[in-house]
């Protein structure tokens, strides 16, 4: 890695733990510049705004996601349970929830959408790999595999992240999931309970 570009990540760690521990509201540029012993105009070399640096550290974030759910892919669990595993690494910690609540704000939509077409962009091709290999083994059988993907994906990301959904929600969700991949009627009903836990935390 060049020395500029292990700046830029040094910076990113720095900013992404600040965020966690102060908010991201409470943490100025000044504070990030001071702790990383800089100048200002180097922090403003790598990033034109506060914005900028939020925006990068949830890729940076999206980035980790993706390693753990392409470690998933080799774990032994279930066809249907590695799906959900797969889904859930790429939903923020705890800790993050500082970080990721500022995009529900209205004056960050433009962001929030440009972070869900990322997840979307990196999970689906993870979560093709799962469904072809779930094709194999006789637990799918469906065509336009990236495509069905891509639709619960988004799905799942507007109903789901939140913890504002019903009983309902649920089982129309579950419902559509096994008949868009050609699964028998049971095969992902587990979820149900992945995401009464899910909402209780």
């Amino acid at each position: 890695m060049k020395k500029g570009e292990q700046r830029k990540q040094e910076l990113l760690k720095l900013a992404y733990r600040m965020f966690i521990e102060k908010g991201y509201e409470n943490t100025s540029i000044d504070e990030i510049v001071a702790k990383a012993g800089i100048a200002k105009g180097t922090y403003y070399y790598y990033f034109a705004s506060k914005e900028a640096t939020l925006e990068a550290v949830i890729e940076m974030m999206i980035e980790k996601e993706s390693a753990v759910a392409k470690e998933l892919l080799q774990a032994p669990l279930s066809i249907p349970e590695k799906l959900v595993s797969v889904v859930n690494a790429f939903r923020p910690e705890k800790e993050e929830a500082v970080i990721t609540d500022v995009l529900e704000r209205k004056e960050n939509i433009v962001m929030h959408d440009k972070i869900c077409k990322k997840i979307v962009e990196v999970a689906v091709p993870i979560l093709a790999e799962i469904i072809k290999e779930g094709i194999a083994q006789g637990i799918f059988s469906c065509t336009y595999i990236e495509e069905r993907v891509k639709m619960l994906l988004v799905t799942s990301q507007h109903m789901f992240d939140y913890g504002n959904f019903g009983e309902k929600d649920v089982e129309v969700y579950i419902d559509m999931l096994e008949k868009s991949l050609g699964a028998k009627s049971g095969t992902m009903q587990f979820i149900s309970q992945v995401l009464v836990e899910g909402a209780k935390e």
